[in-house]
Protein backbone atom coordinates (compact mmCIF):
# COMPACT_ATOMS: atom_id res chain seq x y z
CA UNK A 1 0.00 0.00 0.00
CA UNK A 2 0.97 3.60 -0.61
CA UNK A 3 -0.28 6.39 1.60
CA UNK A 4 -0.87 10.08 1.03
CA UNK A 5 -0.91 11.81 4.39
CA UNK A 6 -1.51 15.23 5.83
CA UNK A 7 0.33 16.25 8.97
CA UNK A 8 -0.68 19.11 11.23
CA UNK A 9 1.80 20.83 13.52
CA UNK A 10 0.84 20.53 17.18
CA UNK A 11 2.77 23.68 18.12
CA UNK A 12 1.59 25.68 15.06
CA UNK A 13 -1.83 24.25 14.04
CA UNK A 14 -2.08 26.41 10.91
CA UNK A 15 0.95 24.58 9.46
CA UNK A 16 0.23 21.47 7.41
CA UNK A 17 2.38 19.12 5.37
CA UNK A 18 1.30 16.76 2.59
CA UNK A 19 3.43 13.69 1.94
CA UNK A 20 3.62 10.23 0.40
CA UNK A 21 5.02 6.99 1.87
CA UNK A 22 4.74 3.24 1.81
CA UNK A 23 5.38 3.00 5.57
CA UNK A 24 3.34 5.47 7.61
CA UNK A 25 4.49 3.97 10.94
CA UNK A 26 8.10 4.85 10.05
CA UNK A 27 7.44 8.21 8.42
CA UNK A 28 5.75 10.11 11.27
CA UNK A 29 8.64 9.51 13.72
CA UNK A 30 11.05 10.68 11.00
CA UNK A 31 9.17 13.97 10.71
CA UNK A 32 9.04 14.39 14.49
CA UNK A 33 12.75 13.67 14.95
CA UNK A 34 13.74 16.39 12.46
CA UNK A 35 14.97 14.09 9.67
CA UNK A 36 12.93 15.99 7.07
CA UNK A 37 14.15 19.54 6.42
CA UNK A 38 10.68 20.57 5.21
CA UNK A 39 9.00 19.72 8.52
CA UNK A 40 11.71 20.16 11.16
CA UNK A 41 10.82 23.81 11.86
CA UNK A 42 7.25 23.13 13.03
CA UNK A 43 7.71 19.97 15.13
CA UNK A 44 5.99 18.07 16.65
CA UNK A 45 3.50 16.77 14.09
CA UNK A 46 0.37 14.63 14.29
CA UNK A 47 -1.34 12.70 11.54
CA UNK A 48 -4.47 14.51 10.38
CA UNK A 49 -5.44 12.43 7.31
CA UNK A 50 -4.21 9.14 5.82
CA UNK A 51 -5.48 7.87 2.46
CA UNK A 52 -4.32 4.48 1.19
CA UNK A 53 -3.79 3.46 -2.44
CA UNK A 54 -3.01 0.05 -3.89
CA UNK A 55 -1.15 1.60 -6.83
CA UNK A 56 1.81 3.94 -6.37
CA UNK A 57 0.95 5.90 -9.52
CA UNK A 58 -2.47 6.84 -8.13
CA UNK A 59 -0.97 7.88 -4.79
CA UNK A 60 1.63 10.04 -6.56
CA UNK A 61 -1.06 11.68 -8.69
CA UNK A 62 -3.26 12.40 -5.66
CA UNK A 63 -0.35 13.85 -3.68
CA UNK A 64 0.54 16.07 -6.63
CA UNK A 65 -3.10 17.20 -6.84
CA UNK A 66 -3.25 18.05 -3.12
CA UNK A 67 -0.09 20.15 -3.51
CA UNK A 68 -1.63 22.11 -6.41
CA UNK A 69 -3.65 25.27 -5.84
CA UNK A 70 -7.08 23.69 -6.28
CA UNK A 71 -6.04 20.54 -4.40
CA UNK A 72 -4.75 22.57 -1.47
CA UNK A 73 -8.08 24.43 -1.33
CA UNK A 74 -9.92 21.09 -1.51
CA UNK A 75 -7.90 19.61 1.34
CA UNK A 76 -8.41 22.67 3.56
CA UNK A 77 -12.16 22.55 2.98
CA UNK A 78 -12.68 18.81 3.37
CA UNK A 79 -9.91 17.73 5.74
Amino acid sequence: MWYVYILRSIAHPAQRYIGLTDDIDRRLPEHNSGQSPHTSKFRPWKLDVIIGFAEKSKAVAFERYLKSGSGFAFSKKHF
